[in-house]
């Protein structure tokens, strides 16, 4: 599990339409990290 203040490990999601988006996309830009609980789940 990544703690806060940790670098996140190298992913790639797709997104919306489809398209694949690496973190690397991303590399020298702040970016935030949302992981949305899935619905009706006790977390």
């Amino acid at each position: 599990m990544v703690q806060e203040g940790q670098h996140a490990p190298a992913f790639a999601v797709p997104d919306e339409a489809g398209r694949t988006v690496r973190l690397a996309d991303f590399t020298g830009r702040k970016v935030v990290l949302w992981f949305y609980v899935k619905d009706d789940t006790p977390g």
